[in-house]
């Protein structure tokens, strides 16, 4: 484990986003969907490729609150740009779980401290 100092980790820039379209991705490599997350008026809409089909149905993901990272580089998934990771914690078989809020009026856009 590295530790990093405080001023560090406030570099990472993680918001609360509701996701509003999901989207199968057949050119991943490893099962995915394509995550288009609005994260309110200041920020707005940014996508992301999340390798969580085994875990979430698209039914299940619409609507849902999320946490991600905005301020890393766009990255080249395939044909697809990511624009943010979306945050989750991988269970004891390797499937990630969405890091996520039970409470639904946490206002899109939130920082996470």
């Amino acid at each position: 484990m590295t530790i990093i100092s405080y001023d560090t980790f406030a570099l990472v820039e993680m918001r609360v986003g509701r996701i509003i379209a999901v989207d199968n991705f057949p050119e991943a490599r490893k099962p995915a969907y394509k995550l288009t997350i609005d994260f309110g008026q200041e920020i707005g809409l940014k996508k992301s490729s999340a390798q969580i089909t085994s875990l979430y149905s698209k039914e299940q993901l619409m609507n849902r609150l999320v946490v991600c990272v905005i301020n890393f580089a766009p990255k080249q998934i395939g044909p697809f740009i990511s624009e943010c990771l979306t945050c989750g914690a991988e269970d004891g078989e390797g499937r990630v779980a969405l890091l996520a809020f039970n409470e639904k009026d946490i206002p899109l856009g939130s920082k996470i401290f």
